[in-house]
């Protein structure tokens, strides 16, 4: 760029106004080059203020003096530092001198507007610094002004005011709520919206409640402006006024409560005006909606104003009636028209009904539903019977606990809508019911599988109706993913040929559905489905390699999945010979050039990982054929655009489904999740191969190791995120294993490479990432790591530096816990939003229990070496102690506590006589099954590692331990983890601290409590015990005169059924070996009996065991 060139450009004129003229030219060969004398001007600011001042005051062209106001506002009030702090004080005084002057002067609309945004943003520029000390009083000054035009620039410009510098309109405050409550008052209706807007910018940015109570007394007149838009028949104005008060809903909608009724009652009125636009009304929908979904600030508000819960749901009725039987929905060709037909209303009536169940939540919706849906259900207009199945489809999942003891009145209302002569109402009884198998299930398909399938499979005959069809293999899909195999045999026969009668003569679309149908089934049933194998195979691979043309991809692309998922059901035995054909024409396509949208490439990435899991290492020669496209999907970088929202128009994606919108500050942010779906699933994926094959599938372990590091911080998607965080201890499982298995020539110094890697980005990130659910996930592949690797290769400095990373994740935990404990102090408080707040504290005891887990991982790696580290947090553990935390609070410092008793000897010595009595009274806890467990096992621990501890104790802790395995619902699901640590703590006490007790009636009350059958480890442990006992011979178990052999015989063969599960492999040989002597000493039904108890596969497990080998398996 010459400096000539931009010395002429900037003398001013004639000069600079065509370089304007370039920089708005549409041709790139004009506007390139003036874009780039555009950006070198900045070097000489005062220069390029006074010439964009210029080109405002003077410019004949109103498209130049907009674009000097919106220059002006970029580049001299919003670069960073502003561009405005940079000029001498003369052009400072000029810029802000003839910026006040374009307001009073200029008669454009547009203009004045650009230079009110302009004003506003260079005043917020400069306020740090010099300031603009003629700027308020000349809006004062503009307000009194007999031009309504000038009353508005000034309203705008204070309104903007609000948002950059609230600070420095603090002082002015009571002077600004005079103003603007009389602009709320003036003839004129511009300005009216202008000061509606202004006070809505204040009532949002000002935190404190005494400051915004001041702009109270206008909610009423904010109110009539709104009023007097629509009596006017300004409906754009009103849509503006609207979207003010759902600003104002959303920030703070405890400021509305005083006016709550009136405000309510008119925004109430606008839903139900048929007369106004869908817009105005959707709008004023929205508002009542955002009311309700601001239940952290203030809880209970609107579920407490009386009717309100009804009237806003017959609302949302009303809007679903907004839908039109389209000739075009009928043609099931495509996905294309599925919506043709539903009108505006319609799409917000689906939207809110979900939105106001979730935030409501059942007890105030179902009460209205149950009196509203019967009256529509029996209407003769088809509208309403659809609406009313459309209604619990929407309703089902925040009403789910209300709606869960009426479960036989729903199904019986699907199942007349599937009966229904409009096409329609089928397809809406079809999405009632899947949705409801999602969010009622399993309890739903538990109960009511007899009704639900069979009318399900009957719609599927209706090939007059294709897209009902569709819409019910998509309700199977459904039931079947919330239900138990066990429940389908007496339907497979008949619903398989059904799925495949759809395959073979169904319309494109129902095809496709069937497809997935299939697969949910075959996943769902798993080995049952061997029987169909043969007929269905061949004809899916048929499906796949036959569907080639564009039209078809789609179908193409669920063939795969569905093959995918009946192998997975199968098993690789069954598989194998198909699995190999698959691969190869995967390997076909992977040579082919597909479209960019081709879905096919992003279902042979799930297809390839199940089709992996079922072959496990046989897998490993079709991994090259898999690995490129996923590495290049994982690779995918997001395709992000940041606009200035004011000149975002949202032309080009504003109806694209695919493209989600944000808006920040005053950016907005569009984002195309397709491709952030995609990137996640290849992620996913890449953590299946790499935990699947382990060490098979070390030659990629570096390459994905550099992909994943940098996503821990792939800010645009928690589930890639969290995809990251779940594969590296996976990739350094593969390293550690190879290493293990002499794969690696140095394979300590590749381990020892891939932790250096992998560990700093994970720790940094611990305490920044903001998702509590990946943040879990994060702690748990911590854990991971620490299991895998020799404690040599973690540095001193590493630990240390995790453990600041557990205090810091607990404070911030407890600060959040606090917060929501303000919450439970609002006025409005209530049962649903106690519901809510236990839903969050579940989130957070997760948290909590992760970071117990690796505190107890480090524990038992370094002993005492961490136990100062671990005493630094323990202030933040100890109060989950208190009796007035959650008992799930309580069993995780319990389980800290365990670990510190078993694995750091100093710490035991230290901490056992503050801890004994806490784990002596939550053991005896009532309420709680999994803190009785987690305690007694605490006092086993102490009984095998510490018995001088243990000795003062021991007849109390036997009392205890007795009264958890005598209870009478001992062995019911929720109790028995407990009372299995309770028989083994009782074994612990036996094996080692049995000095001053009846150890006769404590063996044989541990024998009688024989065997373990719940919880592995223990039964594992105690199983040995037993063993090492009979191989001594000892009298206390075999009884007087071998009186127990028959309960040990039975004991034996229970646990030897179950092959490595409850017994390690070699003491289980020696466990047959005692079998068989004990044989001929007992009467032979002694060891039929259990032996027929068994089944098919623990009797094998038993067998092999007594020929004295070892099971290939646990028998899980």
């Amino acid at each position: 760029m010459s400096t000539p060139e931009l010395a002429a450009v900037l003398g001013g004129g004639a000069n600079f106004e065509a370089l304007v003229s370039h920089l708005l030219s549409g041709d790139d060969s004009i506007r390139k080059p003036a874009e780039d004398l555009f950006e070198k001007s900045k070097e000489q600011p005062d220069a390029l203020a006074t010439n964009l001042i210029a080109v405002l005051r003077q410019s004949q062209l109103v498209e130049h003096r907009i674009f000097a106001a919106v220059m002006l506002r970029k580049v001299l009030g919003k670069d960073d530092p502003p561009l405005l702090l940079s000029c001498n004080q003369q052009v400072q005084a000029l810029v802000q001198k003839e910026l006040l002057a374009s307001l009073k002067d200029e008669t454009q609309k547009t203009v004045v507007k650009k230079v009110c945004h302009a004003v506003a943003e260079l005043g917020a520029a400069v306020s740090e610094q010099n300031g603009w000390p003629d700027l308020l009083p000349f809006l004062f000054q503009m307000i009194h002004s007999p031009q309504p035009d000038h009353i508005e620039s000034a309203l705008i410009i204070l309104g903007n005011l609000a948002s950059f510098m609230i600070d420095g309109m603090r002082p002015h405050l009571d002077q600004l709520v005079q103003v603007l409550g009389q602009c709320l008052s003036h003839a004129n209706k511009d300005v009216q919206l202008a000061a509606l807007a202004a006070a809505s910018a204040f009532i949002q940015v000002l935190e404190e409640p005494a400051e915004r109570d001041k702009f109270q007394h206008m909610i009423l007149p904010m109110l009539a402006t709104l009023g007097n838009t629509l009596n006017s028949g300004d409906e754009a104005a009103a849509q503006e006024a609207l979207e003010m008060f759902i600003e104002v809903a959303e920030y703070h909608p405890r400021f509305l409560r005083k006016s709550l009724d009136q405000v309510v009652s008119a925004m109430m009125s606008v839903t139900r005006a048929d007369s106004l636009e869908a817009a105005t009304r959707t709008m004023a929908a929205e508002f009542l909606v955002t009311l309700c979904e601001a239940r952290d600030k203030a809880p209970g508000m609107m579920r407490k104003l009386p009717n309100f819960a009804g009237s806003l749901f017959e609302t949302c009725m009303l809007f679903l009636l907004d839908v039109e039987d389209d000739p075009l929905w009928h043609n099931a060709d495509s996905d294309q028209h599925e919506e043709a037909g539903s009108g505006d209303l319609y799409e917000a009536g689906q939207e809110n009904l979900d939105r106001i169940s979730i935030a409501l939540g059942g007890n105030a919706i179902v009460p209205a539903a149950g009196t509203l849906l019967p009256q529509f259900l029996q209407d003769a207009d088809w509208k309403k019977r659809h609406a009313t199945l459309i209604c619990l489809a929407q309703i089902a999942e925040g009403c789910a606990k209300v709606m869960s003891k009426q479960l036989g009145p729903l199904v019986d209302m699907c199942v007349k809508g599937l009966q229904d002569p409009h096409p329609k109402v089928r397809w809406a009884a079809c999405q009632a019911l899947g949705q409801m198998c999602t969010d009622l299930g399993p309890d739903l398909q538990n109960s009511h599988h007899a009704k639900i399938l069979p009318a399900l499979m009957a719609v599927m005959e209706d090939f007059n109706a294709p897209r009902v069809q569709a819409h019910a293999c998509a309700a199977v899909v459904n039931f079947s993913e919330g239900a138990d195999a066990d429940m389908l045999p007496p339907y497979l026969d008949h619903l398989i040929s059904k799925l495949l009668g759809l395959l073979q003569h169904g319309k494109k679309t129902v095809q496709e559905s069937a497809l997935t149908a299939m697969a949910s089934v075959a996943d769902c049933s798993q080995a049952l489905f061997i029987k169909y194998y043969e007929v269905v195979m061949p004809l899916l691979y048929s499906i796949l390699i036959g569907a080639i043309d564009k039209a078809h991809r789609l179908l193409r692309a669920k063939a795969l999945e569905c093959i995918s998922l009946v192998g997975m059901a199968v098993g690789k035995d069954r598989f194998r010979e198909d699995a190999m054909r698959v691969m190869q024409y995967l390997q076909q396509l992977q040579g082919m050039e597909m479209d960019s949208d081709d879905p096919t490439s992003s279902y042979m990435l799930q297809a390839g990982a199940r089709i992996c899991k079922c072959l496990g290492k046989e897998f490993l020669p079709y991994l090259n054929i898999v690995m490129p496209s996923l590495l290049k999907s994982a690779q995918i970088e997001p395709d992000v655009k940041v606009r200035d929202y004011e000149e975002d128009d949202g032309d080009e994606d504003e109806d694209d489904a695919d493209v989600e919108r944000i808006q920040i500050g005053d950016k907005t942010i569009t984002l195309r999740t397709s491709m952030l779906e995609e990137k996640a699933t290849a992620c996913n994926m890449l953590c299946c191969y790499a935990d699947e094959l382990k060490e098979g599938f070390l030659p990629w372990v570096e390459q994905v190791t550099e992909i994943m590091v940098p996503l821990l911080k792939f800010w645009y998607h928690e589930e890639v995120r969290r995809a990251a965080a779940q594969t590296l201890p996976e990739l350094l499982r593969s390293t550690v294993l190879a290493h293990e298995k002499g794969m690696l020539p140095n394979g300590a110094a590749a381990v020892d490479a891939l932790l250096n890697r992998i560990w700093g980005p994970m720790i940094d990130i611990l305490n920044k990432e903001p998702d509590v659910d990946v943040q879990s996930a994060l702690l748990d592949s911590v854990s991971e790591m620490v299991e895998l690797v020799e404690p040599t290769m973690l540095k001193p400095e590493w630990v240390e530096h995790v453990f600041k990373k557990f205090s810091h994740i607990l404070t911030s935990a407890e600060e959040r816990r606090q917060e929501r404990l303000k919450r439970r102090e609002a006025e409005d408080f209530d049962v649903e939003d106690l519901q809510e707040l236990e839903e969050e504290n579940q989130q957070e005891e997760e948290l909590f229990d992760q970071v117990g887990a690796c505190i107890g991982t480090f524990l038992k790696k370094f002993g005492d070496s961490v136990l100062g580290y671990v005493e630094s947090i323990m202030g933040q553990i100890a109060p989950l102690l208190d009796k007035s935390r959650s008992a799930e609070d309580r069993r995780i410092a319990v389980c800290v506590v365990d670990d510190l008793l078993e694995h750091s000897p100093a710490g035991r010595a230290k901490y056992a006589g503050q801890v004994i009595p806490v784990l002596l009274e939550a053991c005896t806890d009532p309420n709680n099954a999994d803190l009785r467990q987690c305690s007694v096992y605490g006092l086993g621990v102490l009984a095998a590692k510490a018995p001088e501890l243990f000795r003062p104790i021991c007849n109390d802790s036997l009392q205890r331990i007795m009264a958890i395995m005598n209870q009478p619902n001992a062995r019911d699901d929720d109790n028995e983890m407990a009372t299995e640590n309770a028989i083994s703590a009782l074994g612990k006490i036996l094996e080692f601290s049995s000095e001053g007790i009846d150890a006769n009636a404590v063996a044989g009350a541990w024998l009688a409590a024989l065997p373990l059958t719940c919880d592995r480890v223990e039964a594992q442990q105690q199983h040995h015990f037993l063993v090492r006992l009979l191989e001594a011979g000892d009298v206390r178990i075999l009884g007087q005169g071998n009186a127990n052999l028959t309960k040990i015989v039975a004991i034996l063969v229970r646990v030897l059924g179950d092959g490595t599960r409850l017994i390690e492999g070699e003491v289980g040989r020696r466990a047959a070996a005692l079998l068989h002597q004990m044989q001929g000493n007992v009467p032979a039904d002694a060891v039929q009996g259990p032996m027929m108890a068994l089944t098919a596969k623990q009797q094998a497990n038993l067998q092999v065991f007594m020929s004295g080998q070892i099971p290939a398996s646990a028998d899980d």
